[in-house]
């Protein structure tokens, strides 16, 4: 029987009584708990097999809630908040006493959007508590971006998917942290940084660390597809490498010529980076079933969600 369902007061109930549910998002669907229950955040890090030194994002229903979450909340975040909000920018700020250490991996700091899903968000507002919601995929597996993702990695594990289709943009937040009050990215992500510099001038990118981790998404390895993935600017070399075996093939727009690709998939034939992001993790689970030896995939232009898309495959081939 599916544990797929479009019923939100079955996932209000869920939710109100500890338990864990799958919640649709923009980015990516997101395996969701209480903040404020033990047990609902133990299951969450039980279920995805996640490192409790990773910091969570506790998603909230509107910009005005976030004085309930942070205890100090600089001008050039306010500014981002009004500008993107509700929308896939996440960020990390100095936490009130009452957020668990446990959703902050310890630190004084904790990590929080508005998700811009109508679904989630009519959820949010029928709940006394904000929800914890990492990716719904086991710890450094490909991010789920439809229902059936979701189920097919946790249909024994949880009661309850939450449908709301395919996540529309496909990729996770962008994370911006704070230091001296002045932002920078510790995660690439949905909202490209040229969008985020029009609001706030010249940011840094600072976005990875192997050792407690400002942030969800810093780790060298995550995203990661079984089948071994090569990220390269020159496909042919690499198919002549591995001549001979089974070979999948990512491209930003052109399929190649090449009769040694047993399969190859575009993510946006107009060359548009918004479809490329929406369509990265379906086409990386897609690969993924098909028995492959190996993934080669093109990078993309380094710009706008270019950047982003880059940023995930690179991590998926460590």
């Amino acid at each position: 029987m599916s544990i797929i369902s479009k019923d939100i007061s079955k996932a209000v109930a869920l939710l109100n009584a500890e338990e864990i549910v799958a919640i649709p998002t923009e980015t990516v669907y997101g395996l969701a708990g209480n903040i404020y229950s033990e047990k609902a955040i133990a299951s969450i890090f039980e279920t995805k097999k996640r490192p409790f030194f990773n910091p969570l994002i506790v998603h909230i229903p509107s910009t005005e809630y976030l004085s309930n979450i942070v205890d100090h909340i600089p001008e050039k975040a306010k500014r981002l908040a009004n500008a993107f909000w509700p929308g896939p920018i996440t960020l990390v700020l100095k936490k009130k006493i009452t957020i668990p250490d446990v959703i902050t991996a310890g630190k004084d700091t904790v990590a929080v959007r508005v998700p811009n899903h109508p679904i989630t968000l009519e959820l949010l507002n029928q709940l006394d508590f904000p929800l914890a919601a990492p990716s719904a995929n086991p710890f450094s597996s490909i991010s789920p971006t439809t229902a059936e993702h979701v189920e097919t990695y946790f249909k024994d594990a949880i009661n309850m998917v939450l449908d709301g289709g395919a996540c529309t943009s496909g990729i996770e937040s962008t994370i911006i942290g704070f230091e001296n009050d002045e932002p920078i990215i510790y995660r690439l992500g949905s909202t490209a940084i040229e969008d985020i510099e029009a609001i706030v001038g010249n940011i840094e990118i600072k976005n990875t660390k192997e050792v407690a981790p400002d942030a969800p998404g810093m780790l060298e390895r995550h995203y990661a597809p079984k089948t071994k993935t090569i990220l390269t600017d020159n496909i042919s070399t690499i198919v002549n490498e591995y001549k001979g075996k089974r070979i999948g093939v990512i491209t930003f727009k052109s399929e190649i010529d090449n009769t040694d690709i047993a399969v190859q998939i575009a993510l946006s034939k107009t060359g548009n980076l918004s479809e490329s992001a929406s369509n990265l993790y379906d086409v990386l689970h897609q690969l993924d079933k098909m028995h492959l030896d190996v993934i080669i995939a093109e990078k993309l232009p380094d710009y706008g969600l270019g950047k982003s898309i880059n940023d995930r495959l690179l991590r998926a081939t460590k």
